[in-house]
């Protein structure tokens, strides 16, 4: 067996709000690394599990053939992060090979956190186990460029629609401290970090009005 793409979704409401992003993004990466299309039709594999309220689906393609698994909806609290040794590995699709966020994720295990934030081999940081990454600098959002090689998150596309004039950097970790900073993935939207190494982390206003518009209407 070789290795998949994948995809998470959220149920929301009873609708699938990015579910049109989710089925790009999943053909540009097939297309982009040569593995076989799916014989069933995803869109249609999907749409019947809209109508289940909240949750949370997950959609994996491998050899040519698609699966979808349900879980329930996570929780929304703010968590506790730690940034971790395991150095970041390029992700721009997102596949099955996951092992460097799964040795991440254990190390805040072991920390008592609830996530771990990822710094490439040069020390930049890169992205959440599950999540792109964004901070305040005053008025300025930023967040890691493509070009480090983190994942183009559904999530990352749409707070970039929200905030004009996002900054795309390569930033050492340094710059996180004292900043306002917030994850953001398709499950969960955007969720402001409690914690970072030990250090709480400030909220900023900015947040929150990026928090209620996420969710397109309609």
């Amino acid at each position: 067996m070789g290795y998949g793409l994948i995809e998470t979704l959220r149920v929301r409401e009873g609708r699938i709000p990015f579910l049109e992003r989710h089925l790009a993004r999943l053909e540009r990466s097939l297309r982009a690394l040569g593995l076989p299309s799916p014989s069933e039709s995803v869109a249609v594999l999907v749409r019947p599990f809209a109508g289940l309220g909240d949750a949370v689906l997950r959609i994996e393609v491998r050899d040519g053939r698609a699966s979808v698994t349900v879980r329930e909806r996570p929780l929304l609290d703010s968590p506790v992060v730690i940034t971790a040794s395991e150095p970041h590995r390029a992700y721009p699709h997102k596949t099955t090979e996951r092992d460097c966020f799964m040795d991440a994720l254990r190390q805040a295990e072991v920390a008592e956190a609830d996530d771990a934030l990822l710094l490439t081999h040069d020390g930049f940081v890169a992205e959440g186990t599950a999540w792109n990454v964004f901070w305040w600098d005053g008025d300025r959002l930023h967040t890691p460029a493509l070009e480090l090689g983190i994942l183009p998150g559904i999530a990352r596309s749409r707070v970039l629609e929200l905030v004009p004039r996002v900054q795309e950097s390569r930033s050492p970790r340094s710059v996180l401290a004292g900043k306002s900073v917030f994850l953001a993935n398709a499950v969960r939207g955007v969720v402001p970090i409690a914690e970072l190494d030990g250090a709480a982390v400030p909220l900023d206003a900015s947040t929150a009005e990026v928090t209620q518009r996420f969710w397109p209407e309609g």
